[in-house]
């Protein structure tokens, strides 16, 4: 491994101390019982002192405009947290939504954030609303980096609101076996970020003081966080057990033997599987699987692809979530070295998986990640097991570290694709980060390949996070011909990509109803491995309006050059033949304040695209008709012209998502896609009851339709396919 001896001396090296530390905070001990009812109005609440909040916008630095209490405390078996939110105005709180895991500023919000292993770079979310809506999520990177927040990840945990004519009020309490964190001797130390959002206000408050030059996601930032300390505490071991039941129906379309007409195929389902989920240590949490199935996740968006490049789609299982920044390996814009949708899918078909395991968390002084998982075999797909094992830890200061990685996908013959890589990231002053990797991969029978340099990924990146001021982000990748993470995602191999990004953000009086502007100029270049030719190249300017109000316009144009080498087909009526080709674009994108109940996004630009003209124009409007009922729909308009060659493209992609809540237990969605691209109009239904957490009973129903069924002979059936489905799951806690 080229870098280990690097990585090990990092891995060495004392952490040096910076400036001096704030004090820490000490959480203190609950002295009798609360009942979670939101009131916090216990003698033992009574006893804790709240935090002081500072407003963060508008006015950055002053007092918060409504009175604001927040304590926080603990006892043997979880971590509390209480919000005496006061309002001079109470019929202007905003509570839109009865949607668990959203997080809008049309909603008012009780938020805090636990950085439980006192890293710098993660941290745990957990925030409700005056409706008591539960969301939590995971920080990683210092919100920097690629997927900073992930609002799929889900825990155990309990809240409780009340609401009266002084303001709202609610109390918090997360488990100590939902939280992985590393004790001292007999205390732990964490950091804490504590904030209230006023929506009509748009005002947001928070504990502690946060730099305004990080803007609003300072506020998310475990490196601004103020260090706590906890003593005495215990961690509790959880070991969940979740069986799950699973019946219902598939229908599918094939064309019969003669190739003169499609037979329905009937696919009866009944499965049986389990998870469990174990505390090995504090801070190591293994997951087992046994028969997984994903039957209840959404739909992902549809997508028109006008590149000669594959799509990526966002993760949204949760056996991937928990602390899935473990096994982040971002190679630079898309690219990373373990992209988890290549387990379980096969494209957008769900490949069936006997199991696994999964063990993330800490050990010593090392970030751990390591999974492995079994597909089943199937009619267009063997049978496939699935390794990987990611290690980092920090080197040089509380803010960098150096880690390596190994990928395994090995096939039933034992034909195999092996890579392991190593990396660093580095804070060397400031917000300036400087970046390290290297990756190869070795394919079964290549007897060379440690020799093999192209078989390697190579890269150097020097970025300075700032939001106001001067940033930049400034990056070189040397990519292999041969390179082939078998778990991971490249968009080409055989060049070396040059990024470069430089912003200027500037902060607007408090007087003004302007939050920030922002200036910026971006582009980036592949070049050839062969005679150093340029591949492709773009190129352009950025302008960016925020307002306090959080509506948000961008401005950009871009100039394009793109070498193509082989022609590729955009659709059934239009290709892009080899050739070089420059061509020019303008864009807008206009986003209205989120505190409107009534609220959308337009995004439009075109111009010229290869040898003719393109058009794409956007609208995704949202409307909040009551806490019980959201409805969100989007219209993407796609046109592609080449008039010297009579060719063209039309698509049009439609969205619609309804959902409605009975109560925060009880809720149910149906998305609707049209997607001219393929002529298909895709839906999906979800009805889902939820008790409480680990206890869930869905019912889901997908159906597909060809919406041109003429364009291939023998026509095509009205139903693609079809399956309806129900799902129950229970979680026994056997933790100890």
């Amino acid at each position: 491994m080229k870098f280990a001896p690097i990585l090990l001396l990092l891995g060495s090296l004392p952490v040096p101390v910076g400036a001096t530390p704030q004090e820490a905070l000490e959480i203190a001990r609950l002295t009798g019982p609360i009942t979670l009812d939101g009131r916090s109005d216990e003698q033992a609440w009574q006893a804790v002192d709240p935090v002081p909040f500072m407003m963060f916008q508008p006015v950055h630095g002053g007092a918060p405009s409504e009175h604001t209490e927040a304590r926080f405390a603990y006892d043997s078996d979880a971590f509390y947290a209480s919000a005496r939110f006061y309002d001079s105005e109470p019929a202007g709180m905003r509570a839109t939504t009865l949607k668990r895991d959203i997080l809008n500023w049309a909603n008012d919000y009780f938020c805090f954030l636990l950085d439980t292993f006192n890293d710098k770079e993660n941290a745990l979310g957990f925030c409700t609303t005056p409706a008591g809506v539960r969301l939590e999520y995971a920080v990683q990177g210092d919100v920097s980096g690629p997927n900073p927040v992930n609002e799929d990840w889900n825990t155990y945990w309990d809240v409780g609101v009340v609401r009266d004519e002084t303001g709202w009020f609610a109390e918090i309490r997360v488990p100590w076996s939902s939280l992985r964190f590393q004790p001292e001797g007999d205390r732990v130390h964490m950091g804490l970020t504590t904030f209230r959002l006023i929506a009509r206000k748009s005002e947001l408050s928070v504990f502690p003081v946060v730099p305004a030059r990080w803007g609003t996601v300072g506020v998310n930032k475990p490196s601004q966080m103020h260090p706590i300390v906890l003593e005495g505490v215990r961690s509790r071991r959880p070991l969940y057990i979740a069986p799950y039941a699973l019946g219902g129906l598939g229908q599918s379309f094939a064309l019969d033997t003669a190739g003169t007409a499609y037979a329905r195929r009937d696919d009866p389902a009944r499965e049986l599987g389990v998870d469990f989920k174990y505390g090995v240590t504090s801070n190591l949490t293994l997951d087992l699987t046994y028969n997984t199935d994903f039957a209840q996740v959404e739909a992902d968006d549809q997508q028109v692809n006008l590149t000669r490049f594959s799509l990526v789609f966002p993760e949204k299982r949760q056996f991937f979530q928990e602390r899935a920044s473990n096994f982040e390996f971002s190679t630079g814009d898309f690219d990373r070295v373990f992209y988890t949708r290549r387990i379980g899918l096969a494209g957008t078909e769900r490949v069936p998986l006997h199991g696994g395991a999964r063990l993330v968390g800490r050990l010593g002084a090392w970030d751990i990640g390591a999974l492995s998982m079994q597909s089943a075999a199937g009619p267009a797909f063997p049978s496939e097991n699935f390794g990987v094992v990611r290690l980092r830890r920090r080197a040089l200061n509380e803010n960098s570290y150096a880690g390596a990685i190994v990928t395994s996908r090995v096939g039933p013959g034992g034909d195999h694709n092996l890579v392991y890589g190593a990396d660093a990231i580095l804070r060397v002053a400031g917000g300036d980060y400087l970046t390290l990797q290297w990756v190869q991969t070795l394919d079964d029978g290549d007897t060379e390949a440690f020799r093999n340099l192209r078989t390697g990924l190579a890269r150097l990146g020097w970025e300075r996070r700032a939001v106001e001021g001067l940033g930049h982000n400034t990056g070189v990748v040397w990519i292999g011909t041969d390179y082939n993470p078998g778990l991971g995602y490249v968009q080409r191999r055989g060049v070396t990509r040059l990024d470069q990004r430089t912003a200027y953000g500037r902060r607007a009086p408090d007087s003004s109803g302007v939050l920030r502007q922002t200036w910026a100029v971006g582009g980036s270049a592949a070049l050839a491995d062969i005679g150093r030719s340029p591949e492709s190249w773009e190129i352009g300017p950025e302008w960016r309006l925020e307002m306090k109000s959080r509506a948000d316009l961008q401005v950009v144009a871009r100039t394009v050059f793109d070498q193509i080498e082989s022609p590729f087909q955009l659709s059934a009526t239009a290709h892009v033949p080899a050739g070089s080709y420059t061509f020019h674009e303008i864009g807008a994108r206009y986003k209205m304040a989120d505190a409107r109940r009534l609220r959308t996004t337009i995004d439009a630009r075109g111009g010229t695209f290869y040898d003719g003209t393109r058009v794409i124009a956007m609208i995704r409007p949202t409307w909040s008709i009551s806490r019980h009922i959201d409805l969100e729909a989007a219209y993407q308009y796609n046109r592609v012209d080449f008039p010297e060659r009579g060719e063209y493209l039309r698509a049009h992609i439609g969205r619609v998502r309804a959902e409605a809540m009975l109560n925060t237990r009880v809720s149910g969605a149906v998305f609707v896609q049209y997607n001219r691209a393929v002529d298909g109009v895709i839906t999906n239904v979800r009805l889902r009851f939820n008790p409480r957490e680990g206890h869930d009973l869905f019912m889901v129903y997908n159906h597909g339709i060809n919406t041109d069924r003429d364009r291939l002979e023998p026509m095509l059936p009205f139903t693609d396919a079809r399956t309806v489905l129900i799902k129950y799951t229970r979680t026994f806690d056997l933790g100890f």
